[in-house]
C-alpha cells in the first residue's frame, strides 16, 4: 500500500513550476524583446500579399473600356462580368469565413494568393467575355478568403491598445493594390498591350509575392480576450451548428446590424467608383491614349483613400465610444455631397472631376475600412474575427453586384449624372444609419 501523502508544511513542492500566464490581449512588444520588428515584418508580408491579390482585381477597371472596344460590348455587357465576380466574392466571404477560423489565417491566406494567382494566368487566355468572367469570378471568390486570413492573424501580434491603428495600416493594402494595379495596368496600356496583357501580367506578379509571404506570415503570441457575449457561446464543434450559432450570435447584436447596415451601403458606392472610374474619366476626355490617361488620374482616389485609411484609424482610437458614431456620419454625409457633385464639375472640367474624385475616395475609403476591421473584431472578437469580417464583407457585396451591370446599365440611359445622384442618395443613407453606432455593449 503507497504510503500517505506528506503533510509536512515544509515538505518541497516536485511539481513542475507553471508557466507564465498567457499575454491576454497585450502587444507582443510588452513581453520579449524584438517582438515588435516580427510584428512588423509579419504586417509587411499581409500587406504585400493582398497588393498581389488587388493586381489581379482591380486591372479589369482598366481592363473596361478595352473590352467594350474588342467585343464591340455595351457597358451593361461588360459590367455583368464584375456583378458575377461580385456576388461570388459575397459568396466567398460567407463560405471561406469559418474556413480561414478552422484552418488558420497563414494557410488561408497563402492558399488564397496561389489560387488567385493561378485563375488570373488561366482568364488571360479567355476566348470570349463568358470564360473570362467566369475565370474572373472564380479568382474573386478564391481571393474572398484573404481579408479575413489577414483579420485572423492581425490580432495575434497586435493587443486591443493598437488594434485600429494597425488595422488601418493593414487596410492600406487594399488601396495600394488599387493604386498598383491602375499604374501597371496603365503601363501595360502605354506599351501597347491589350485587355489579355492586362488580365494577365498581375498573375505573375502575384506568383512571385507568394513565396516570400510563405516565409514570413506566421500566428504571434498575444490571446486576445473574447468579446461579450463570447464567453458563453464558447467554443466546441467546428460543425454547421456551431457555425449556426456562431452568426446568430452575432447577428443578435444591435450595432452589428449597424455595421452590416453601413456596409450595404458603402460597398456599393465603393465598388462602383472602382469599377468606373477610369471609364468614368475617360469618358470626359477626347483623343487616344485617353484611357491610359484615365487610368493615371484615377490613382488619385486610392491614393487620398489611404491616407483617409490611416486618419480614420488614428481618429476613432482617439474618439470617445459615444463621438464614434458622429465621427462616421459626418465623414459620409460630405461623401453624399461629392457624389452628387461629381458629374457636374467632370461637365465642365475633366481636371476637376479627376480632384474631386480624389475627394470622393478621401471620404469613402475611411469609414469603410472600420466596418470589416475594427468593427468586426470589436463585434466578433479575435476568436471569430474571420466570420465576422467575412459576414460584413457578405452582407456588403450582395447589394455591391449592382455596381457592375445595373450601374452601367444606368450610365448607358441616363449617363454618369444618375448613376452618380444614386450613389449619392444610398451614401445619405448610410450617414443616417452611422448615428446608431455607439459606446460598445457589455453584452449583446
Amino acid at each position: 500500500m503507497p504510503p500517505p501523502p506528506s503533510t509536512d508544511p515544509v515538505a518541497p513542492d516536485t511539481r513542475p513550476p507553471a508557466g507564465p500566464a498567457p499575454p491576454v490581449g497585450r502587444d507582443p512588444g510588452d513581453d520579449a524583446a524584438g517582438s515588435p520588428g516580427a510584428a512588423a515584418s509579419v504586417l509587411g508580408a499581409l500587406i504585400v500579399g493582398y497588393i498581389g491579390i488587388y493586381l489581379c482585381r482591380k486591372n479589369l477597371a482598366v481592363a473596361m473600356p478595352l473590352l467594350q472596344d474588342a467585343f464591340h460590348a455595351t457597358r451593361e455587357e461588360v459590367g455583368r462580368i464584375a456583378s458575377v465576380a461580385t456576388l461570388a466574392y459575397a459568396a466567398g466571404k460567407l463560405a471561406t469565413g469559418p474556413i480561414v477560423d478552422r484552418i488558420g489565417g497563414r494557410l488561408g491566406f497563402l492558399a488564397a494568393l496561389a489560387l488567385v494567382a493561378a485563375l488570373g494566368a488561366v482568364s488571360a487566355f479567355a476566348p470570349g467575355l463568358g470564360l473570362l468572367g467566369l475565370c474572373y469570378a472564380l479568382g474573386r471568390f478564391a481571393g474572398a478568403a484573404g481579408w479575413g486570413a489577414m483579420v485572423s492573424v492581425l490580432p495575434t501580434w497586435f493587443g486591443p491598445r493598437r488594434r485600429a491603428t494597425a488595422m488601418a495600416v493593414l487596410s492600406l493594402s487594399y488601396v495600394a493594390g488599387g493604386i498598383a494595379a491602375l499604374l501597371l495596368g496603365r503601363q501595360i496600356v502605354a506599351w501597347g498591350g491589350g485587355w489579355r496583357a492586362v488580365m494577365g501580367v498581375p498573375a505573375l506578379v502575384l506568383a512571385a509575392i507568394v513565396v516570400p509571404c510563405a516565409l514570413v506570415v506566421r500566428r504571434g503570441p498575444v490571446v486576445d480576450e473574447p468579446a461579450p457575449g463570447e464567453e458563453a457561446q464558447g467554443t466546441a464543434g467546428q460543425g454547421a451548428a456551431a457555425l449556426a450559432r456562431r452568426v446568430l450570435g452575432l447577428l443578435v447584436r444591435p450595432r452589428f446590424l449597424v455595421v452590416l447596415g453601413l456596409s450595404l451601403g458603402l460597398t456599393l458606392v465603393r465598388e462602383s467608383l472602382n469599377t468606373w472610374n477610369v471609364d468614368f474619366l475617360a469618358s470626359l476626355q477626347r483623343g487616344a491614349g485617353s484611357v491610359a490617361r484615365a487610368a493615371l488620374q484615377s490613382t488619385g482616389f486610392d491614393l487620398a483613400g489611404g491616407i483617409s485609411i490611416l486618419a480614420m484609424g488614428v481618429a476613432y482610437d482617439r474618439t470617445p465610444p459615444r463621438a464614434r458614431g458622429l465621427l462616421v456620419a459626418g465623414t459620409v454625409l460630405l461623401l453624399a455631397g461629392c457624389l452628387v457633385a461629381l458629374p457636374l464639375v467632370g461637365r465642365a472640367s475633366p481636371a476637376g472631376a479627376a480632384w474631386l474624385l480624389a475627394a470622393v475616395g478621401l471620404l469613402a475609403y475611411g469609414p469603410y475600412s472600420l466596418l470589416a476591421g475594427t468593427l468586426a473584431l470589436e463585434t466578433g472578437g479575435a476568436r471569430h474575427a474571420a466570420t465576422a469580417a467575412g459576414l460584413v464583407d457578405f452582407t456588403g457585396y450582395l447589394v455591391g453586384v449592382l455596381a457592375g451591370s445595373a450601374l452601367g446599365h444606368l450610365v448607358d440611359r441616363g449617363g454618369y449624372a444618375l448613376a452618380f445622384n444614386v450613389l449619392g442618395a444610398t451614401a445619405f443613407v448610410a450617414a443616417l444609419l452611422a448615428l446608431g453606432l455607439g459606446a460598445r455593449r457589455a453584452g449583446p
